[in-house]
């Protein structure tokens, strides 16, 4: 595919660019459907702090007990491919040092020869949950943006990890691009957001061409959104706010409509801070 090449590295976290566990839902996909193994993870003691983001006990089938250290890990396709190739990153946004911990990664991209990257994000949005999912896709990258017709973004403000490893990855020539998934943010009591992660996997694959997994994410999907309606059936107030929400996103989908409505809605989130329900636990910014 023009503009990201053959092995393209994809990337999510968990924590504040990780709304209804949209993203990091994404990347566990391909990982469960496909084959992968690690290339490099990064010293958890250098980047984490375990008040916010706490080591885990875990016990197997035996029983036997181990802490499981809080991670970020990139992981290689091991079957060989004619086609595109993705590669995974994944793991706990840092809690420190952003410069040094994308400087690791994309010391290893470039050692291991990667042509493209992908972070792939999701954001509590004004959308309703009946409606096809928005995804925003934006680059910085001019010479990405015309092959791949992405937007771009002009926002100012603060950002996640994923704006720091993107920037980091084009000033380093590996040319990166973004997916943003809009998730209701009326649904926290439903995630996961199968329908979010869904959309960023049928954008993921058109922007890479590589033939992405789903799984039953369809069926996961259609009965998330049957979850709410029933919610919603008893509560009058949230069906007539869902209303609105659908005739404002009608609009938006109109003929007339601009083109720009998803990309102002991103920069909207993110001068919010990013505000919506977070997961308990993670390194999540302060709220501003």
């Amino acid at each position: 595919m023009d503009g990201l090449g053959r092995k393209v590295l994809v990337a999510a976290f968990d924590g504040w660019n990780d709304a209804g566990e949209a993203a990091s839902s994404a990347v566990t996909k391909l990982r469960d459907e496909g084959s992968y193994e690690p290339v490099f993870s990064v010293d958890p003691e250098l980047y984490f702090d375990y008040q916010y983001t706490r080591p885990q006990m875990t016990a197997d089938a035996d029983g036997r007990r181990s802490l499981r250290w809080p991670e970020a890990t990139l992981l290689r396709p091991t079957r060989r491919s004619r086609g595109t190739q993705l590669w995974l990153l994944t793991g706990v946004e840092p809690a420190r040092a952003w410069q040094a911990f994308a400087t690791e990664f994309v010391d290893v991209a470039l050692r291991e020869d990667i042509t493209g990257f992908i972070a792939i994000g999701s954001m509590m949005s004004d959308v309703p949950h009946t409606r096809p999912i928005s995804v925003f896709a934006g680059s910085d990258n001019e010479q990405l943006r015309g092959a791949l017709e992405l937007e771009r973004s002009t926002y100012e403000g603060p950002v996640g990890i994923l704006s720091v490893l993107g920037a980091a990855a084009d000033a380093a020539g590996i040319p990166a691009a973004s997916l943003w998934a809009s998730v209701p943010h009326y649904v926290a009591g439903h995630t996961p957001s199968p329908k979010a992660t869904l959309a960023l996997l049928d954008r993921l694959e058109d922007l890479t061409g590589a033939a992405v997994p789903r799984g039953d994410l369809a069926t996961e999907a259609a009965a998330w959104e049957a979850s709410i309606d029933a919610a919603a059936a008893d509560d009058e107030e949230m069906t007539e706010y869902i209303h609105q929400l659908e005739t404002t996103r009608d609009t938006w989908d109109s003929p007339e409509a601009s083109g720009d409505a998803i990309a102002q809605e991103f920069e909207r989130y993110l001068r919010r801070g990013g505000d919506g329900p977070t997961k308990p636990g993670r390194d999540d910014p302060p709220r501003r």
